[in-house]
């Protein structure tokens, strides 16, 4: 098989778009206030009731003052888009340049688009004050899962993290329990970083105590790259 070779001159033009798309992110969002990042299937249809359910919470968090961001495709996105537009908040959506074309939906007042995931995702965090998670697939499991990291690893992001829809969590949540805190993989406290809610003013009043609050949100950005140059050597 031949090998791939990297190319330093487009590997530095990409350093750029790299670097231009986290400029803009950081200077459109940092004037959106607090802010509430919203996740789920991009599958889920307008007469379901996850739907339903995510329009019904982006709308009550948008009138509690926060704004909503997304990933701007269909589904839970579009739902919570919706809710929050029709509630005359701010929408937010981070598209994504896909192999299959994601189309932004129609209920965006603002929107950013990126090529590059982890740009994307250090903007789901940086602002959010809270994730409010719905079904979905291994995107939605992704964006969960990284969250529990960097509150309870990494201490480099601080925020509620709710989990709608105890009939679709239930099974994974025992399961964390179970298996993952039995065979002591986490510790109890580990459990506390996430809620599962069904109804959305419980969860927005999470939010709203956790943004009144005396504690940081967001994500607590590290200081960088470090270079050691005396490790010792095991021999």
């Amino acid at each position: 098989m031949m090998e791939m070779l990297s190319n330093p001159v487009q590997d530095l033009w990409r350093i750029f778009r790299i670097m231009a798309e986290f400029t803009e992110g950081f200077e459109e969002l940092a004037s959106v206030g607090p802010a509430v990042s919203i996740f789920g299937s991009a599958r889920t249809k307008p007469d379901h009731k996850y739907y339903k359910l995510a329009t019904q919470t982006a709308s009550e968090l948008a009138q509690a003052g926060f704004a909503i961001i997304t990933g701007g495709g269909g589904g839970i996105m579009e739902a919570a888009n919706k809710g929050a537009d029709d509630a005359g908040g701010k929408s937010i959506g981070l598209n994504i340049e896909l192999p299959m074309e994601q189309v932004p939906n129609e209920f965006q007042n603002f929107s950013l688009h990126f090529r590059y995931f982890f740009c994307r995702k250090v903007m789901f965090l940086k602002y959010a004050h809270g994730f409010v998670v719905f079904p979905g697939g291994f995107g939605t499991m992704d964006e969960f899962f990284e969250s529990l990291v960097l509150i309870q690893t990494l201490k480099q992001a601080s925020f509620p993290v709710i989990l709608m829809g105890s009939d679709y969590w239930k099974g994974l949540t025992d399961w964390i329990e179970k298996q993952m805190l039995g065979d002591k993989y986490i510790s109890p406290e580990d459990l506390d970083v996430y809620k599962i809610i069904d109804d959305p003013s419980q969860a927005v009043k999470i939010l709203v105590d956790f943004k009144d609050g005396p504690q940081p949100s967001g994500l607590n950005m590290p200081p960088g790259m470090k270079k050691k140059n005396n490790i010792p050597r095991v021999t």
